[in-house]
């Protein structure tokens, strides 16, 4: 079902005012309630400061989501993905599926979807940052909680933090035996298993085991005119586990050794050629999410190892603390990328759906990727009125790339289905910071935080693409060794303050520069066809620097019934890192812009008038502009055959600089353009109800999230556009204090929506989830 866009953001603002102005019925009896420990939105603990503090005193913009809400967004066998629209400002997309997720907070992201992908969005999985995608994609489970830090965070967590963090804490060792496990099954047969066990080991040393696995049968059909291959596409094995031993050999000490694996196999994003038609909007009538039409190989795998010790020792006034942790992975994805089958110069019935210039399918692999970061910290301990952090971070990082095109129909050079390109990469990554903060409580209502980092970064990197390998040749010219080295150093630093003008309301403002290391894309299997030895298709973008401004109000209400907190802000990117995705060839391009200009609002509301009804409710409003009068970028790379000299794939918006011209894009004008897949509205809202029977509750859990318009690409069409996506879950279940019975279903009204394109070869889609249901069995020990 689809709803208007002035619906929708209607929609969203009315269910933030609605909190603001309710009065609840039990607000006359809210003594009563204060003094019922259980009873009204309690009190959220979060660590965006690296200390444990009330979500309410924290000078950020900054959201927590708990167990329960992740139970909900996990059932069906979700990946990280489902974080997207649940939290204000927050969006996540892929154009690999489960591999490899890219974040975006505030508008500010990255659509490359090469494998050295550096995101303005930085992960920290307890206290240890995944740089690269890969890694980021890490599956959700057994976690305490996942915060989302919006705005700069180039103090405490460092480098390609400007536009904000997502933090994952899982669930800790404890000293008592206990666990729990959860299964599900449902629609496509996907089954949905976690599960973790707490074993204390005398009284020193616990020892928690928690791991997950998911798996969907393949579901998608693939109609090729050849013969309807049933149940060929869609499906995935994930398995995850996290083994994890807390030593405490005296009241001082503590020691936190944990060990992470992951391992996937599966079927690769499903591209769907021409589901757009030129000069309309939306999906067309060729869309079905459970057909395609592909003559390529569809499917990746990916395995990841970790090992990380966390050593705190209390030495009086002061903890040491030491955070080490070692990564390695590998991956693999390949997909068909035009989409389709066939070529047009084909006969007629072996090509299609719709017209396909020509064939692509190309593999990315990640033979080898090490990351070793080394933390070491000092922090104040005492509640006095001086609080204080500063320490040293250490990162490391060596990455291997492999990049193969493929012949699909086969050249006089090579068999059907040969690799005709080939290209490996080769990056080693090298950066360390120096940081400190403090925080002062002038009066009992004013506090002060100031905090200053120094970053140094380097990467040398080297591509090669051999001459014998070069296919087509007219595409691009003989190519062997290209190296590039980048460096920086620069400081970055924040500074706040914090008002509590009552006891349930308390002020900030915050001002804090971030900062993102110069890139390197060189993912050259086609470079621009007008590409010499000096233009060899590598880029380089320099540093990206921001500065942001923000202001909030946090408020606990009605003896502690609600709790409302809103949160405004202005940011000047300057020299920002953009990725120019497709245009003439399947390929990545960083260029920098001036400037980009953003400002908006954030509000997070919490409502529980009675002890058995929870309502929460969030809303964003994001403006993005590109400020560079002189920035161009190819648009539509993919040639028409039924209309020249209007060779244009699809239908441009933006001033045209130099006009398309068969095999070659038109070059356009982005300057004034919001920056892709950055929607100006995000809302999400939660509602749960319970009903006390026998030993136990019933309860209904639903949860809903919108977005609005978004542009997949730095340029603006008709075609690469998605109006707004509207998706909605449900739960309903029993529960007792060990035994949990449920039934489940995601995108209840079906919603359809796309959420990226390709548009070298022709108006490919990607969309959305299907609608999933299924039955949960859990229980608690």
């Amino acid at each position: 079902m689809r709803h208007s866009r002035l619906l929708g953001s209607s929609a969203a603002v009315a269910i933030a005012s609605a909190l603001f102005t309710i009065t609840p019925a039990s607000a006359q009896e809210s003594g009563d309630a204060a003094a019922d420990e259980n009873a009204g939105v309690g009190v959220i603990i979060v660590t965006a400061q690296r200390r444990e503090e009330n979500i309410q005193d924290v000078p950020i913009s900054v959201t927590a989501v708990n167990q329960d809400q992740l139970t909900a967004l996990g059932g069906g066998g979700q990946d990280i993905r489902a974080l997207s629209g649940k939290v204000p400002s927050l969006l996540v997309e892929s154009s690999f599926g489960r591999t490899f997720p890219r974040f975006y907070i505030r508008g500010l992201g990255n659509t490359d979807f090469d494998f050295n992908a550096s995101q303005p969005v930085s992960l920290i999985y307890d206290d240890v940052v995944l740089e690269n995608p890969i890694l980021k994609g890490f599956p959700i489970f057994d976690m305490q909680q996942v915060e989302v830090l919006r705005g700069p965070q180039g103090t405490l967590f460092g480098r390609n933090t400007p536009a904000g963090i997502v933090k994952f804490d899982s669930v800790k060792p404890r000293g008592d035996f206990g666990g729990y496990a959860r299964v599900s099954y449902g629609r496509f047969e996907n089954i949905n298993a976690e599960g973790a066990i707490n074993v204390p080991m005398g009284e020193k040393v616990a020892l928690r085991v928690s791991a997950l696995y998911q798996r969907q049968d393949d579901y998608v059909d693939n109609v090729l005119p050849s013969g309807t291959q049933k149940n060929a596409l869609g499906g995935y094995e994930d398995f995850a586990l996290r083994v994890q031993a807390e030593i405490n050999p005296n009241d001082d000490l503590e020691i936190l050794l944990s060990g992470q694996i992951r391992d996937l196999e599966g079927t690769a994003r499903l591209f769907r050629a021409n589901n757009f038609t030129r000069g309309e909007e939306g999906l067309n009538e060729n869309f079905d999410h459970q057909t395609i039409s592909t003559d390529g190989q569809n499917d990746q795998s990916l395995t990841a190892k970790n090992a990380s010790a966390r050593i705190t020792w209390d030495v009086g006034p002061v903890s040491l603390i030491s955070v080490t942790s070692f990564w390695h992975a590998d991956s693999t994805s390949v997909g068909d990328v035009d989409g389709g089958f066939g070529a047009n110069f084909l006969p007629a019935g072996q090509f299609g759906p719709g017209d396909i210039p020509f064939t692509a399918e190309t593999r990315d692999t990640v033979p080898d990727l090490d990351q070793f970061t080394q933390e070491l910290r000092i922090a104040s301990n005492g509640d006095g009125p001086l609080s204080y952090q500063a320490g040293f971070f250490y990162f490391d990082e060596d990455l291997e790339i492999l990049s193969e095109n493929y012949s699909t129909l086969g050249d006089p050079l090579n068999a059907p289905g040969g690799v005709n390109i080939v290209v490996s990469q080769s990056q080693q990554s090298e950066a360390f910071g120096l940081f400190g903060s403090l925080t002062y409580e002038l009066t009992d209502q004013l506090t002060v935080t100031g905090g200053i980092r120094y970053n140094d970064d380097k990467r040398d990197f080297v591509v090669v693409r051999s001459k014998d390998t070069q296919f087509p040749l007219f595409l691009q010219n003989p190519l062997g060794t290209v190296t590039r080295e980048v460096s920086d150093n620069t400081v970055t630093w924040d500074a706040s303050l914090g008002y509590a003008a009552s006891d349930d309301v308390n002020l900030y403002a915050r001002v804090a520069r971030g900062y993102r290391a110069p890139s390197i894309q060189g993912r050259i299997l086609f470079p621009p066809a007008t590409a010499t030895p000096l233009e060899d298709g590598v880029s380089v973008a320099d540093s990206e620097t921001i500065t942001s401004y923000e202001a909030g109000v946090k408020s606990t209400l009605w003896g502690g019934l609600a709790r409302v907190n809103l949160s405004g802000f202005y940011y000047n990117l300057n020299n920002a890192q953009l990725t120019a995705v497709g245009g003439d060839v399947n390929a990545n391009r960083v260029i920098n812009a001036d400037n980009v200009r953003g400002y908006g609002f954030e509000l997070d509301a919490e409502l529980a008038p009675t002890n058995n009804l929870l309502f929460t409710a969030g809303v964003s409003f994001n403006d993005t502009e590109i400020q560079d009068s002189g920035l161009t970028t190819a648009a539509c790379g993919g040639t028409r055959v039924d209309t020249f000299p209007d060779v244009s794939l699809c239908t441009i918006l933006d001033p045209v600089v130099i006009p398309a011209a068969p095999f070659s894009a038109a070059i356009v004008s982005i300057d004034g353009n919001s920056l892709p897949q950055s929607p100006r509205w995000i809302a999400n809202v939660t509602a749960r109800y319970d009903v006390p029977v026998g030993d136990g509750e019933v309860y209904v859990f639903t949860d809903w999230s919108y977005r609005s318009k978004i542009n997949f690409f730095l340029y603006e069409s008709v075609e690469f556009q998605d109006d707004h996506l509207l998706e909605g879950g449900v739960r309903v279940g029993y529960k007792t204090d060990r035994l949990d019975f449920a039934v489940f279903a995601r995108n209840i009204t079906k919603d359809v929506s796309a959420v990226n394109g390709i548009d070298f070869n022709n108006l490919t889609a990607m969309v959305n989830e299907p609608r999933i249901w299924g039955v949960e069995a859990g229980i608690t020990f």
